[in-house]
């Protein structure tokens, strides 16, 4: 992970369009990694950045009671900037906020338009780096091998089989985060990652290789999935570390706990929720 502290004008110019992929890492009240994504999220200054909220999201909660988050921006060239960054306020007016509901996507959205600003002040970021699209083909392919000759029977089923499809789409972006030392969350591209089985994913390690080595053994892992017609699913687990899976050096997590991210009814897939009656109206 790089250490600038700020960003260039470019770079600001670069994070603004609205058509791109942004990813918030937060910490949950259990200390455990979530990613949630946020297609406002921006560098607004060269030490800040801001995302806009138009939807209630267990991240803006998260933010309140734990500062400490990781970003990532992909425009739609492939090019990245990751960082850290910590939560100081929000607003519901100014140059940001104006700036948000005279988008597109927002002023013309007939329900909904940005109704409050956040702003995090910049801890340090990688600066421009281009996804290495040769490298994670290369580990997408090594990923499909590793998924076929060391898939086994018997697993829990903890992810239903259209889970497992966005997973295993070559299209679908992935995107790995886990609470670093000093408490930031950190977030990895591994578009290479697959469901091993019902109960397991796996990821290659040959793109990205130093980054996922310093990933430890035991260490709770959030995957984010998301295929290019917005359809998306959070699974978080226990890292197993990285093993020789089918012939191939493959990270593996053992998956707890899905999640769908996706509107008009986000919620907990796995372990499934008791359903109660309505008792009060």
């Amino acid at each position: 992970m790089g250490q600038l502290t700020s960003f260039s004008e470019a770079n600001i110019q670069a994070t603004q369009p609205a058509l791109k992929v942004g990813l918030l890492a937060t910490v949950t009240p259990e200390g455990l990694p979530h990613i949630t994504l946020l297609s406002s999220l921006m560098a607004c200054s060269p030490t800040q950045l801001s995302f806009g909220q138009f939807t209630e999201g267990t991240s803006k909660k998260h933010i309140l009671s734990n500062p400490k988050t990781g970003f990532l921006i992909m425009s739609l060239d492939k090019n990245l900037w990751r960082g850290k960054a910590s939560f100081t306020h929000s607003t519901r007016q100014g140059k940001e906020y104006d700036f948000y509901n005279n988008v597109p996507m927002f002023r013309y959205n007939a329900y909904f338009g940005i109704h409050t600003v956040y702003y995090l002040d910049l801890v340090s970021q990688t600066g421009k780096t281009a996804l290495p699209m040769n490298q994670v083909v290369f580990a997408a392919v090594q990923s499909m091998l590793a998924r076929t000759l060391g898939r086994k029977p018997g697993r829990i089923n903890v992810l239903n089989t259209w889970t497992r499809a966005l997973l295993n789409k070559l299209d679908s972006l992935k995107f790995l985060a886990y609470i670093d030392k000093d408490g930031y969350p950190v977030i990895i591209p591994a578009i290479q990652t697959q469901s091993l089985d019902a109960q397991h994913v796996l990821f290659s390690t040959s793109v990205y290789r130093d980054e996922l080595n310093a990933i430890p053994a035991g260490a709770e892992l959030a995957v984010f999935a998301m295929s290019l017609s917005m359809e998306d699913v959070l699974l978080r687990g226990k890292y197993q570390g990285i093993r020789r899976v089918g012939g191939v050096n493959a990270g593996v997590v053992e998956v707890d706990w899905v999640y769908n991210p996706m509107p008009p009814v986000q919620g907990q897939v796995y372990p499934a929720t008791s359903l109660n009656p309505v008792t009060e109206f």
